[in-house]
This record gives C-alpha cells, structure tokens and sequence, in this order.
C-alpha cells in the first residue's frame, strides 16, 4: 500500500523488529553483594611454626551456590585466624579481612596463593617436615591453597599411579637401609637436597638420575 508523503522529510531510520529479550538466568553467581547465609561450610586448619609460640588457627568457611542443582558449586567466603598468641595480632586481622573481601567479590581467587607464597620472612624461613617454608604468610598461603584444592577451585597435579608406586617404593627402601622412622625430615632421607619444584627436601640420586621422592619431579624427564 502506497503512503503519499505531503510534509518535508526531516529525518530517518530503519524499522527494525524488537530483538526478544533472552530469558533472564537463574543461576547464581559469586559477587561482593551476595548476602551471608546463616550457616556456612567450614574446615579449620592447624599451623604450628618455630616462629610462634602458639599454634594458629586458620578457618575457611565456604557457600554453596545453586545447590541441588547442576550448577551447585562450593566457594570461599570468608576466612578467620585465631591464636593465643598476639604477636601478629594487627596483621593477622589485617589479612583476614582483606582475603575475606577477595573471596566475597568472586571471579579467579587462586592468585591469592601465588602472592601470599611470595613473602618472605627476613629473619628467614623455616623447615617443617622437610618442606621449607619462606614465611608465616606462606604458610598461610599453602593451607589456602589446600583448601582450593580440596573443593575442587585448583586441579591437584600428582604423579600416574605407576610413578606413585615407584616413589613409594624408593621412600621405603631408603627408610629401611637408614632406619628412619621420624618425620622430622618428613620421612625424607637426611642427606636429600631441597627440590625446586615442591620446595621439600627430597631430592636424592636414583637410579643415576636426581628425583625428588615427594613430587616425582625428575631431571632425567
């Protein structure tokens, strides 16, 4: 149908049709507005250090978002450290808070390991277990670490089966021809090197080649 058009055209647009609005998702994201259940999921760990007089206390508590669903998943909320101690009192509440704040805002919180693990101590760090330890902060970091590995946030790399069983074997018959039965050094051979890798000193020759016994690194591949 023709229109005949009597006025002076002043301007134009192409008609469109309205796109259809998607549907709107139901799935639950993290983010830093997402309000506190009344109960959250916690796990506490144990952290007891040369460099403290008592041990520390640290508590993740988690949420579960979407649960029941195929999108049910677990994530940090919020973290707490508690001590007799009061040394590091400020800093420690300090940290709490700010790691607190991270968990809460959402997306890819795994960073935080990778930085807290780069603090060091400059009176030194420590040895525990034969894993040496740069400071309390990164220690903080490995029991963070543990628990993103534990929820399933970071994929745990361990050796093939095969591998395990052949480090298992080499753990033991070291301890049998040492009679090492303390975990002062981890279980690990005393005269072990520290491995670049783990930071745990496991290193030993076998077989004519440096391996170390805790992560299967090797540098004969």
């Amino acid at each position: 149908m023709a229109i005949k058009i009597e006025e002076k055209i002043i301007g134009y647009e192409v008609a469109r049709e309205e796109a259809k609005s998607a549907p709107e998702s139901n799935v639950i994201q993290m983010h830093e507005k997402l309000q506190r259940p009344e109960m959250l999921l916690g796990s506490t760990y144990k952290i007891k250090t040369p460099l403290t007089e008592h041990a520390l206390y640290v508590t993740i508590n988690d949420i579960v978002l979407n649960p029941g669903t195929e999108h049910e998943k677990r994530r940090p909320f919020e973290i707490f450290i508690n001590s007799k101690s009061m040394e590091h009192f400020q800093w420690i509440v300090a940290l709490t808070r700010i790691v607190s704040a991270v968990f809460r805002k959402g997306g890819d919180v795994i960073f935080l390991v990778e930085e807290l693990h780069s603090v060091f101590d400059p009176r030194g760090g420590y040895f525990k277990k034969g894993k040496y330890t740069p400071s309390l902060v990164a220690e903080i970091g490995d029991v963070i670490e543990r628990h993103l590995k534990m929820i399933g946030l970071i994929a745990t790399e361990e050796p093939d089966e095969q591998r395990q069983q052949y480090l298992a074997e080499k753990r033991e018959q070291f301890r049998s021809s040492e009679g090492q039965n303390d975990g002062a050094n981890g279980g690990f051979p005393t005269e072990a090197q520290l491995c670049q890798k783990c930071l745990t000193k496991a290193v030993i020759k076998t077989d004519g080649c440096m391996t170390c016994l805790n992560c299967g690194d090797s540098k004969c591949g």
